[in-house]
């Protein structure tokens, strides 16, 4: 019984510690512990305090702050607005600019790889067929969501 409590609850080897010398179930500690724990104690204690320090100025900040921003929102809110969609322009951008390039690199990759894959065929004909496959899914996928969306919208 003392055998399964030990290896359900995972207790391996609790028992060298019970009546051992090394007194009842503590541990040796190192000197690199102690030394670890006196270093890191205060540090953390002192990141703490700079923690709520900060948090206290930042209220602060924000009292003072609030009614300037109520004051100056009919100019900061287009402006604000302006920004964020020229950023988000941007970032799109980027995004589709990057996608159409991975996407005919893949093209590319993938045609080459078929032209060397199968002997006699044309890798043209295989990306067609691979295409219209493809094409066959994607519209058979948009039937179902369409239908499923019908069955949805009939129920309520």
């Amino acid at each position: 019984m003392a055998d399964q409590y030990n290896y359900t609850h995972g207790n391996y080897g609790a028992e060298q510690y019970n009546g051992s010398s090394s007194g009842g179930m503590m541990k040796n500690i190192s000197g690199s512990q102690i030394m670890a724990v006196v270093t890191l104690f205060p540090l953390g204690g002192l990141l703490l305090l700079f923690a709520g320090i900060t948090l206290t100025g930042t209220l602060i900040g924000l009292a003072v702050a609030t009614p300037l921003l109520v004051i100056f929102s009919p100019v900061l809110i287009p402006a604000v607005l302006t920004i964020g969609l020229a950023v988000t322009g941007f970032l799109t951008s980027g995004a589709f600019g990057i996608t159409a390039l991975s996407s005919l690199s893949w093209i590319v990759n993938y045609l080459r790889q078929a032209g060397g894959s199968a002997a006699g065929c044309d890798p043209i004909e295989m990306a067609k067929q691979r295409m219209q496959g493809t094409a066959g899914y994607v519209g058979q996928k948009v039937r179902d969501v369409g239908q499923k969306t019908q069955e949805t919208a009939g129920r309520t």
